[in-house]
C-alpha cells in the first residue's frame, strides 16, 4: 500500500477533517464575528450609534480639559481619562455581550444554533470577537484623544502602549465570559437592570469614579475580588503619571497582581461560559421562544 503524499488535496482534506469540530466551530465563530464587525462599519445607523456613544464618553474630557485638580497640578480631564477607558472596557464589554445574548435568545437565534455541532462555542467566539473589536476601537480613540488633548498623556511614553497592549486583551478576556454567563441567566431585555444596577454599584466600590483607597478596608478587599477594580487600576497605571500611584491601595500600581486576578477571571470565565451557554441552549425550544415573544408583545415596556 502506497502512502499518500502530504501535499496532495486528499491529504489536506484529511488534515482538515482531523482538526476536529471544536476547531471548526472556533473558525466559524471568528468568521461570524468578523462579518458582524464589518456590518457595523458599513451600516450607517450602527456606525452613527457607536460614534454618538463615543462622543458622549469623550465630552467630559473636552469640557474639563482646562480645569486643574490643584494649582499647577494634573488636569481634571487627565484624572477622568482612565475612568472613561475603564467604563468602556467593563460596562460595554460585559453589558453589551449580555444584552446581545438576551435579545438573540428571545428571537430564536440560540434555538437555531442549538442544532449545529458546537454551535454555542461558535456563537460565543463570534460575539466575543464582535464586542472586543468595538471596545478596543473605543479604547484606542479614547487614548488618542488623550494624547492630542492633554499634556499629561504623551505618545512617546513607551509604558503607555506597553501597558495597554497587555491590559486591553486581558481585561476583555476577564469580562466577556462573565457577560455571556449573565446573559444566559436573563430571559428578557426588560430584566437587564438586574445587571446594570449592580454593575454601577460595583464600579463605585472599585474606584472607577474616585480612589478606592478612601473606602473602609473591608470594602477595599471586597472590590479587589472583582475584575473592575483591576481594570481601573491598570488603566490608571497606563494613563496617569507614576506619582498618582500614591493614591492607590498599597501606593503601587501592582501590575503582577492585576495580571494574576484578571487572568484567573479569564480562565474561570472561558471554562464556565461555554458550559452555561450549552445548558441554556438545551433548555431552548420552539414553545419557549414563542412564549417569550408573546409576553414581550403583551408587555412591551
Amino acid at each position: 500500500m502506497s502512502a499518500t503524499p502530504t501535499g496532495t488535496p486528499s491529504a489536506r482534506t484529511a488534515v482538515s477533517a482531523t482538526a476536529g469540530p471544536r476547531t471548526n466551530a472556533v473558525r466559524q465563530g471568528l468568521r461570524r464575528g468578523g462579518t458582524e464587525l464589518w456590518q457595523i462599519v458599513t451600516n450607517g445607523q450602527d456606525l452613527l450609534g457607536n460614534v454618538i456613544w463615543l462622543a458622549g464618553m469623550l465630552a467630559p474630557l473636552w469640557i474639563l480639559r482646562d480645569n486643574e485638580l490643584d494649582p499647577g497640578g494634573m488636569s481634571v480631564a487627565s484624572f477622568i481619562l482612565p475612568s472613561v477607558m475603564s467604563m468602556s472596557l467593563a460596562f460595554h464589554g460585559l453589558f453589551s455581550l449580555a444584552q446581545q445574548l438576551v435579545v438573540e435568545r428571545q428571537d430564536g437565534t440560540l434555538l437555531r444554533l442549538k442544532a449545529l455541532p458546537h454551535g454555542m462555542l461558535s456563537y460565543l467566539v463570534g460575539k466575543m470577537l464582535l464586542v472586543a473589536g468595538t471596545v478596543i476601537t473605543a479604547c484606542t480613540v479614547v487614548t488618542v484623544t488623550g494624547v492630542f488633548m492633554l499634556d499629561e498623556v504623551s505618545a512617546a511614553d513607551a509604558g503607555l502602549w506597553t501597558t495597554l497592549a497587555w491590559l486591553l486583551p486581558l481585561s476583555l478576556l476577564a469580562v466577556l465570559p462573565v457577560g455571556a454567563v449573565l446573559g444566559s441567566l436573563i430571559e428578557t431585555p426588560r430584566n437587564m437592570s438586574l445587571i446594570m444596577i449592580p454593575l454601577f454599584g460595583l464600579a463605585a466600590l472599585s474606584g472607577l469614579f474616585y480612589p478606592a483607597s478612601r473606602l473602609p478596608e473591608a470594602l477595599q478587599h471586597f472590590a479587589e475580588v472583582f475584575p473592575l477594580y483591576w481594570i481601573g487600576l491598570g488603566a490608571r497605571s497606563a494613563l496617569l503619571p507614576d506619582s498618582a500611584a500614591a493614591a492607590e491601595i498599597g501606593q503601587a500600581w501592582r501590575h503582577w497582581e492585576t495580571v494574576g486576578v484578571l487572568g484567573a477571571w479569564a480562565l474561570v470565565g472561558l471554562l464556565a461560559a461555554p458550559a452555561v451557554l450549552r445548558r441554556t441552549a438545551r433548555r431552548e425550544s420552539g414553545s419557549a421562544v414563542a412564549s417569550r415573544r408573546e409576553r414581550a408583545l403583551r408587555n412591551p415596556m
